[in-house]
């Protein structure tokens, strides 16, 4: 089997990458720190696969730990890079951290690449690239140099960084998937989203909310010029993004020589907060209390995706809707609870 290191494997998008990988046929090999994850994930990937996968505890800032995993490992067919700090409001306040760990990490892994012959990456990225577009929906060709956070710059950095080195070495390929809101659970229920402390996504606090874990939901801004006030959002299934990533590496294998191409990830539709927030209710009968708040620093008004390049060139569609997300985040959520 083919074997490919996903960085960030233990954690939420990476993990349910992790099972995708196992289902089409490769051997992935998890470098996590765990700082943003528990190795209680690793026992779900294999409860759902009945593999378990290869981890290595390992900080991909850490240049030698990470080259012994690269040695350990042998041959290796590509690499998938989730390992990166996520929270937009936290970056807002800590630039240096995001810039250290996000920019940091992909060096130090491009370095490694280049060193032990890797010609094949899968890079998250991430909407936030875009800011506030001026149209929507946004195509992988809108401006991507006016992000609205430190963690959104982080991003268009390392795609920049992405481009430059696909220049200079005329056999790296790598793949730039800008994620827009991947959301949900694994449907099997044993591995979902896992927030250590306070949730800064939405759908782990609407979740928590209504398992009665927090008080209640703050909804950032209900003045934006939307359906109802709150921000909008093109929210993804993390099942259906993760399969992305594994259609990426089977079409970059039928490619020669370099290549660089950026492809948008989300439904192409988008929904409000509070659409979220009703929408949960509808599809658990649980209700969520919440309330509305301030505008939160870093936060764009709308975005959402335009599709047809992952669809006409990976061959990629989503194959759940919303509710489906929703009820999946909801099943994994009474899980955590029992």
């Amino acid at each position: 089997m083919k074997k490919v290191i996903v960085t960030g494997g233990a954690g939420f998008i990476g993990s349910h990458t992790v099972v995708e990988l196992l289902a089409a046929g490769y051997e992935p090999v998890i470098v996590d720190d765990l700082r943003n994850s528990e190795e209680g994930v690793l026992k779900g990937i294999a409860a759902i696969t009945g593999r378990s996968p290869r981890f290595h505890r390992v900080d991909c800032n850490d240049r030698m730990a990470f080259d012994r995993v690269f040695r350990e490992e042998g041959q290796v067919h590509g690499v998938i890079h989730f390992a990166a700090y996520k929270a937009v409001g936290e970056s807002v306040s800590e630039p240096l951290k995001y810039y250290h760990n996000n920019v940091g990490s992909l060096t130090v892994l491009l370095g490694l690449m280049a060193e032990h012959g890797v010609k094949r990456l899968v890079f998250s990225s991430s909407c936030t690239v875009y800011g506030q577009p001026e149209q929507l929906p946004v195509t992988e060709s809108s401006p991507d140099r006016n992000a609205n956070s430190p963690y959104g710059y982080t991003k268009v950095v390392c795609e920049q960084l992405l481009r430059d080195q696909c220049h200079a070495d005329p056999l790296l390929q790598a793949v730039l998937l800008r994620y827009f809101n991947p959301i949900g659970a694994h449907p099997s229920g044993h591995i979902g989203e896992l927030p250590l402390g306070v949730p800064n996504n939405l759908v782990p606090f609407v979740t928590q909310t209504a398992a009665g874990i927090r008080k209640q939901l703050i909804v950032h801004g209900a003045d934006y010029a939307t359906r109802d006030g709150s921000c909008v959002r093109d929210y993804i299934h993390v099942v259906d993004l993760a399969r992305a990533h594994v259609m990426a590496l089977d079409w970059m294998a039928g490619k020669v020589g370099s290549v660089c191409e950026v492809f948008n990830l989300g439904t192409g539709e988008g929904n409000t907060v509070l659409e979220v927030v009703h929408g949960f209710e509808e599809a658990t009968g649980v209700k969520v209390h919440h309330s509305i708040g301030p505008r939160r620093p870093g936060d764009v008004e709308s975005v959402y995706a335009e599709t047809s390049k992952s669809r006409d060139v990976l061959g990629w569609t989503c194959t759940y809707g919303l509710k489906d997300a929703l009820r999946d985040a909801w099943n994994w959520q009474q899980r955590l609870g029992a």
